[in-house]
């Protein structure tokens, strides 16, 4: 009896598209598909970073205001790596951020430790000055008073008109300075703050004008009103050329600046604000 044996060929279900693996997986018994490109990021964070970074370098010096470009360009290099854009750029941007922050740091903190102990050594010679005219006018008072005292007896005695004659100009000459007290109390207590706080700027600072009248009404700076600071930088004795010539020196001793360089920095809006005739001044005069 013979046995029936089951067909040697059976029927294969061939690979189907569906059973292909995506691009960049290996197959089984085969090679690795290509993947595709990746999209290039244009690195626009990046050189974002790096131009905040430079103008934040070069504003270090400036109170406050180089500790915020510092910042904008950490944040935008951090935003950049975060998106990987061009490492070199982004770090190269938040190295300079960083360093203009810590610079405009110090010398805002530096600022402020000179100017409290100024204003600590020194008292208010504005407030000194509008009270002492007040007692002044008083001692002629008395003295005249008692020039009268001691004159009315002498026409009892004598009998004569002559010596009443030669009292009566004196009252007349006690008045004339009464108007001085009353111009002195014109100067508010915030003016007078304000010229204190512009004579320590400039002596120890050696500001300019611009920049002493900017620091005092600055929101982040003593925010004292228009018209006290105009008054203060007004009435300040200073001599601007010889601060320019020495912020001049501070750049050349300290950042070993070119005079070029130290000129566009003294008159820059975004620097020191001098004029161009005091820079010209403080070029001059620079190895004097």
């Amino acid at each position: 009896m013979s046995t029936r044996l089951p067909p040697e060929n059976t029927p294969h279900s061939s690979p189907s598209s569906s059973d292909k693996p995506p691009a960049g997986q290996v197959a089984y018994g085969g090679a690795t598909l290509p993947q595709g490109p990746r999209p290039s990021a244009t690195p626009g964070l990046a050189i974002a970073a790096l131009v905040v970074g430079i103008i934040a370098f070069l504003v270090g010096l400036v109170p406050v205001f180089g500790a915020l470009v510092g910042i904008a360009a950490i944040v935008l290099g951090v935003l950049a790596l975060h998106r990987r854009q061009s490492k070199g750029l982004s770090i190269a941007g938040i190295a300079l951020g960083g360093v203009a922050l810590l610079v405009s740091l110090a010398t805002t903190i530096g600022f402020g430790a000179a100017i409290n102990s100024a204003s600590e050594q020194r008292p208010v010679s504005a407030v000194v000055e509008s009270s002492e005219p007040t007692t002044a006018p008083v001692a002629p008072a008395t003295e005249e008073a008692e020039i009268v005292e001691t004159a009315e007896p002498a026409p009892i005695g004598t009998a004569e008109p002559a010596p009443a004659a030669t009292v009566e100009p004196a009252p007349v000459e006690s008045a004339a300075p009464e108007p001085e007290p009353a111009a002195a109390a014109q100067v508010s207590p915030e003016f007078a703050s304000a010229l204190l706080k512009a004579r320590s700027y400039s002596e120890m600072l050696h500001m300019s004008k611009a920049g002493l009248y900017g620091q005092l009404t600055s929101e982040y700076g003593e925010k004292f009103s228009p018209e006290a600071a105009q008054y203060a930088v007004d009435t300040v004795a200073a001599d601007w050329n010889a601060n320019a010539l020495a912020k001049a020196k501070d750049y050349q001793t300290q950042m070993a600046m070119s005079p070029e360089a130290i000129r566009d920095q003294l008159t820059s809006e975004y620097g020191e604000q001098f004029t161009a005739e005091e820079a010209d001044f403080a070029i001059a005069h620079l190895n004097d």
